[in-house]
């Protein structure tokens, strides 16, 4: 069968920023309007194509990093319409082929993500294998001649590609009784931004001890160690490391993390980067951590989970500090409210407030939005 499926998607979001250090406060209304159409197989092949286009609704107040309103803070969501993915698959029982522009989201996005929180996606021109030899073996390799970035379509810096050579890794077993340990190795080698290519190897471990039926103790440890790699003028090395855990009960899940990306104080450049990373996801929602500092970061933070009448919420707590050296960077409290009313529509209030000790500004921000999906 050659006939598909075709989706429609809306979200619509009204973002307000009080920032420190900004003549103006941002306000802005924006909608992403999601097209995509997947045919049926025809011998193990089959086509997806999805287009992507965002628009304003009322008045622009804010920075898109494209039209020049630097009195106001950045919402980067520059209006526009692209390419979101496009791409060929050969699928059969053991093996995904992929080729073309495309979604790839590793583990929790710590890494290789396609922050999805904008309104326009990141993704990637790839070719990508995933083969599962066995129920509990998996393996993942990509290679990426370019990243096509949230900050497109017109051109404009930050730029909207990042043309490379990069080779992503990722092996996953998994198994009831000892959890899941995965190892990667990302091979970054950037040719418009040399400074953010690198080699980074690591190994996560996570798993859920089951207390009773019920309630349960969620655990998550994480290594990786990077270095310079390409023509990166920077000579370095630098470690990540992620310690989590928690309570998982029928009501609510609450944890304490402790994560720390390498840096050095004393030299520009020599820190541990995610360039890939969906990082609005991690180190706080007000975004104030989306490069690494010289010093490194060390966030340790508590986070705060739950349903009641199918209506979720989330509190996190952070606290910000420099991974080599005593500077404290400040601390940041968010808040989420997301609510599902239909197969269809959804809704979800969001909160971030970030207080600064010695590193960026106060800024305090808001989110409303609305998604539906046909």
């Amino acid at each position: 069968m050659i006939l598909g499926k075709a989706h429609l998607d809306f979200r619509y979001r009204y973002e307000d920023i009080d920032q420190d250090g900004k003549l103006k406060d941002a306000s802005a209304s924006t909608l992403k309007t999601r097209l995509n159409y997947r045919t049926g197989s025809y011998k193990d092949l089959s086509l997806f194509a999805e287009m992507d286009d965002v628009s304003y609704i009322g008045n622009s107040n804010f920075n898109n990093t494209r039209n020049g309103k630097t009195e106001y803070p950045t919402v980067a969501d520059p209006k526009g319409t692209d390419i979101n993915q496009f791409y060929i698959d050969y699928k059969n029982d053991n093996l995904l082929g992929r080729l073309g522009r495309q979604r790839i989201l590793l583990d929790n996005q710590r890494f290789i993500g396609g922050v999805g929180w904008r309104q326009n996606e990141q993704t990637y021109d790839s070719i990508s294998m995933s083969v599962s030899a066995t129920p509990n073996n998996k393996f993942f390799y990509s290679y990426i001649e370019n990243v096509s970035r949230l900050f497109g379509p017109e051109k404009g810096s930050p730029a909207k590609n990042l043309e490379s050579s990069n080779h992503l890794l990722h092996y996953e077993y998994s198994n009831k009784e000892i959890g899941k340990i995965v190892g990667y190795g990302y091979f970054l080698d950037f040719d418009d931004a040399v400074s953010l290519s690198s080699d980074t190897l690591g190994v996560r471990y996570t798993n859920s001890l089951l207390l009773d039926d019920s309630w349960s103790v969620p655990i998550a440890l994480e290594y990786a160690r990077q270095e310079d790699a390409g023509e990166n003028p920077v000579s370095y090395s630098a470690n990540y490391y992620l310690i989590s855990g928690g309570l998982k009960t029928p009501a609510i899940t609450a944890s304490i993390n402790y994560e720390v990306l390498g840096g050095d104080k004393n030299s520009s450049g020599k820190k541990f980067n995610t360039p890939l990373a969906t990082l609005h996801a991690h180190q706080g929602w007000a975004d104030k951590f989306l490069s690494t500092p010289d010093a490194g970061i060390k966030d340790i933070f508590i986070k705060i989970s739950g349903k009641v009448f199918g209506t979720k919420a989330m509190l996190v707590y952070h606290d910000f500090s420099a991974a080599d050296g005593e500077e404290n960077y400040g601390n940041e409290l968010d808040i989420s409210i997301a609510k599902k009313l239909s197969d269809h529509f959804s809704l979800l209030l969001k909160y971030a407030s970030y207080s600064e000790n010695s590193f960026s500004t106060d800024v305090n921000k808001v989110w409303f939005q609305v998604t539906t999906k046909f």
